[in-house]
């Protein structure tokens, strides 16, 4: 593997005081649903409404003085990108964010309100490379990958290292996967120690499982879900590290994402994006895999547009 559980700990003291140790909740009723015990933890409350401030910050401050003083730049479709917007700004250095057209407004709020400078791209992995491209040839700042970085994946790791600390006995945790950073993380976590983990994907992003299945990585793919989170194409390192630790990578139509995600509003009180969701969905499908067992559900974001709710009635 490219990252140890050292390099996580590592992580972890690098961003303490700069993110939230968040807490995680249960639901007796979820619970009675699906005949298992639940633990969420809860990175939708995490900085910039995801977990993924963890890796941004851990890859911000990883660098020196001397690299980092032009800034950072990196492409997202917006969790990403604030939180990178966010590390910079701690820093006190620019950032520059390639962001496609069709990302959610919310997310490119907030990515503008963390005080980055948003470059509109096309909705292609090729147009988004070429575009920051030329951003980082013309700034001179340093690229940050989404997810296909060890630093990220580290820091990413450190909401999996919190968990297991938090719940004793844990016999599983659920991760969503798009790029693969946060389950990446969570790998090398639950390989130490010795629990099973599992990836969470859209039946219409479905390169991860592809790629776990077929023994060889996917890059072409059209992804068609609603989690806009999780349209990324699996990253290198991620695949590496989470080939031959995760038990499975479970796939999930989005009308159940979407009923999962009306559950945790309304039985949990808890804002959570599609992307996050998914993780209750993938249990709710998978009843046998799950039942009397202590699981971990990593809730990854609640950067939802309040105007474009997927609910009826809402």
């Amino acid at each position: 593997m490219t990252v140890s559980l050292a390099d996580i700990r590592e992580a972890a003291e690098r961003i303490e005081g700069l993110v939230h140790r968040t807490s995680v909740l249960t639901s007796e009723k979820l619970n009675e649903l699906t005949n298992a015990e639940l633990f969420f933890k809860c990175e939708h409350l995490q900085k910039v409404g995801a977990f993924k401030a963890r890796g941004a910050v851990n890859a911000v401050y990883s660098l020196d003085d001397n690299v980092i003083k032009q800034g950072v730049a990196t492409h997202s479709s917006g969790n990403h990108g604030a939180a990178l917007a966010r590390a910079a700004s701690l820093r006190g250095v620019p950032a520059f964010i390639v962001v496609p057209n069709n990302a959610k407004q919310v997310k490119k709020e907030a990515i503008v309100g963390y005080g980055a400078e948003i470059v509109s791209c096309e909705p292609t992995l090729k147009a988004r490379e070429s575009a920051l491209e030329e951003v980082v040839e013309k700034t001179g700042a340093t690229f940050i990958h989404p997810y296909d970085d060890d630093r990220i994946i580290a820091g990413q790791g450190t909401a999996a290292l919190e968990l297991v600390d938090q719940v004793p006995d844990l016999e599983a945790v659920i991760a969503p996967i798009g790029g693969g950073g946060l389950l990446a993380g969570c790998c090398v976590v639950a390989q130490e120690k010795g629990i099973s983990v599992y990836g969470a994907e859209p039946d219409g992003a479905d390169d991860a499982y592809r790629s776990l299945k077929s023994g060889e990585h996917v890059t072409s793919h059209v992804p068609d879900t609603i989690c806009d989170g999780l349209l990324t194409t699996i990253g290198v390192r991620n695949l590496e590290i989470i080939r031959g630790v995760v038990d499975d990578i479970l796939l999930t139509p989005d009308a159940d994402t979407v009923k999962a995600m009306e559950l945790i509003w309304t039985r949990m009180k808890q804002v959570v994006e599609p992307s996050s969701a998914i993780v209750l969905a993938a249990v709710l499908n998978n009843p046998e895999l799950f039942r009397n067992r202590r699981i971990g559900l990593i809730l990854t974001g609640g950067n939802v547009d309040p105007a474009n709710l997927p609910f009826s009635g809402c």
